[in-house]
């Protein structure tokens, strides 16, 4: 039979030779010291960027929360992207710094491991869900807060090689 997508350095990985989805088989690789960090914006209105600054959020401490949810969702990427791999993750940083000129906050997620393949996913995944949870907690004061620009930035280590955005 005639493979639809030959197996060779340069396929798509995560489809089979027939063209189904799968798992990359990482088995052969050496764990390797891997760091990916992406960001997000969440803009919203100088009144809700002040109650959130005062601390006047009803519910409670929005950036705290925010932060802690996105080190929680770096540990639950494989659950939530289909053919991400589970990851022993050394390192999750959620940096969430204030800019009374977008008005909002800039997020800033690291994620750091030893393992056979990165964690971009679990950087993006990171900074994604922080500004989410963020909004969840800033809603009462303003439904039309709007999360942009979430990207990776920079990944270091792998095959690949390393990435910076530019």
């Amino acid at each position: 039979m005639q493979e639809i997508f030959p197996n060779n350095s340069d396929d798509l990985t995560h489809l089979d030779s027939q063209g189904q989805a799968q798992m990359v088989d990482v088995s052969n690789k050496l764990p390797t010291v891997r760091q990916a960090v992406a960001t997000a914006r969440v803009r919203m209105s100088p009144k809700t960027f002040a109650a959130i600054q005062a601390g006047d959020a009803p519910k409670g401490d929005v950036l705290g929360t925010a932060r802690l949810a996105g080190i929680m969702a770096a540990k639950q990427t494989a659950t939530l992207i289909p053919l991400c791999h589970p990851l022993p993750l050394q390192k999750v940083e959620v940096q969430i710094t204030p800019d009374a000129e977008l008005p909002g906050y800039h997020i800033l997620a690291t994620v750091k491991t030893k393992a056979e393949t990165g964690v971009e996913m679990e950087a993006l995944t990171t900074a994604s869900v922080a500004a989410l949870t963020l909004y969840d907690m800033a809603k009462a004061l303003e439904k039309s807060i709007q999360i942009e620009s979430i990207h990776l930035i920079s990944k270091t280590g792998g095959k690949s090689g390393d990435y910076f955005q530019s």
